[in-house]
């Protein structure tokens, strides 16, 4: 028997493509013939039924579940496109203390009988919603944009890992962290306006998970509702799926890291 897994999709600072990486994720993982369910810990928001273009589908949430208004039959969405994937979304209405560590405890122990992965999508930050997020999991995705604020604000959340995880509280074996670089472009490295992969890696010191370039695809699928993992012709959908591939322990060597070498016809009709 499988394990079930419980991987936080976590950042310090918002905007950073949280949701997009959760997103993306958890449909790399279901591809890849794994049951994967994503929650959405984000009370008071919900962006994630949006991004996987369910939104008009959600009758009962989370809260719903943890306060026994709902079971979790009634209140998981399967995924239109993708088989092996289910959402389970957030109230818009709550306040954020609805979610205690005894009800988030107990749905995720019943989510753990019937999937593989269990993908939390953390808000932003270190209020109520992330301290849940992250207090469950074996496996934390630390997004973060190559700016320091945002690596600054990454090492923060690593701290919170390493002390307040429930893995750190039983003295187990600490939660495995990933490095997961998003919105990258070595353009912009190249002129010093960002940071560099090493530059991030040499500060957080975890592990390289991937690297999402800064795409417009991304923009694209957000507003259709389709994870960008599913258009394989974009850059940042094989950047995922690569990253998707590296979580299963596969060997995948990182693209989208260096300046394309612009060829002549390129440099001259633009790309």
């Amino acid at each position: 028997m499988h394990m079930a897994q419980i991987i936080v999709v976590t950042s310090g600072k918002g905007g950073v493509g949280k949701t997009t990486s959760s997103a993306a994720i958890a449909t790399g993982l279901a591809l890849k013939g794994h049951k994967t369910v994503v929650v959405d810990f984000d009370i008071g928001l919900r962006n994630l039924d949006l991004i996987m273009g369910c939104e008009r589908r959600v009758v009962y949430d989370f809260v719903n579940v943890i306060n026994g208004e709902a079971n979790l039959n009634q209140t998981l969405i399967k995924d239109k496109r993708t088989s092996n994937l289910y959402i389970l979304p957030a109230s818009q209405t709550r306040d954020k203390d609805a979610l205690t560590k005894e009800g988030v405890g107990r749905v995720l122990d019943e989510l753990r009988k019937e999937f593989e992965y269990i993908i939390c999508d953390s808000p932003a930050g270190i209020e109520t919603g992330a301290m849940m997020a992250l207090y469950f999991a074996d496996i934390a995705i630390v997004t973060t944009n190559p700016e320091v604020s945002s690596v600054r604000d990454s090492d923060r959340i690593l701290g919170m890992l390493q002390s307040k995880s429930k893995r750190a509280e039983d003295g187990l074996e600490p939660v495995k962290e990933f490095l997961l670089l998003t919105r990258y472009s070595p353009t912009r490295v190249a002129t010093g306006e960002m940071l560099s992969v090493a530059d991030v890696e040499e500060i957080l010191a975890i592990p390289l998970l991937g690297v999402i370039p800064e795409s417009q695809a991304v923009l694209k699928a957000s507003n259709s509702g389709i994870p960008v993992i599913v258009d394989q012709e974009s850059d940042a959908g094989q950047a995922y799926s690569d990253s998707v591939a590296r979580l299963l322990g596969e060997d995948v060597a990182m693209r989208f890291v260096t300046e394309e070498k612009k060829g002549f016809l390129k440099r001259i009709f633009g790309s």
